[in-house]
């Protein structure tokens, strides 16, 4: 039988992000596991800093930690999927597929639920997919959630 003790939930807070919310919650009550929800901030080294002063930046990226912190308590509001389910959040800076597959390795997680883009055509060609490359790199089962209306 397959033990799933932990799910992690990557999260962009887009609607595609929103769509997958809802499996990772049924498969956390399915399987009684907790759910961790994962949040990837861009690091200063990320940002065009050579732009802005040095101080500037910085209180751009203390922006963007507060903003992401309260626009994951608003996500986490807006839906009931959470309801009985042992859940946590975590917030990382960093490439968001790596920073997904070394938070998994680092938690032990035994599946990636995470929410599909889309990303057709060039897009697709020059950033890639972050989905995709999460579930070519991860060291345990994927989940990926394209959901109709997404695109």
């Amino acid at each position: 039988m397959v033990n799933v003790t932990k799910i992690l939930y990557p999260t962009d807070f887009s609607d595609p992000s929103a769509c997958a919310l809802l499996y990772a919650a049924e498969m956390a009550k399915k399987f009684n596991a907790e759910l961790i929800m994962l949040h990837v901030l861009l690091d200063e080294s990320q940002m065009v800093s050579f732009y802005l002063p040095q101080l500037t930046v910085k209180n751009l990226s203390k922006d963007m930690e507060d903003g992401a912190k309260a626009k994951m308590e608003e996500f986490i509001e807006e839906t009931n999927a959470l309801e009985g389910i042992e859940y946590s959040t975590a917030m990382v800076k960093g490439i968001a597929d790596d920073e997904i597959i070394k938070f998994a390795n680092e938690k032990n997680v035994d599946m990636i639920v995470l929410g599909t883009h889309g990303r057709t055509g060039l897009e697709h060609v020059i950033f890639g997919s972050t989905a995709e490359k999460v579930v070519r790199s991860a060291s345990c089962p994927v989940l990926t959630v394209h959901c109709p209306n997404s695109d």
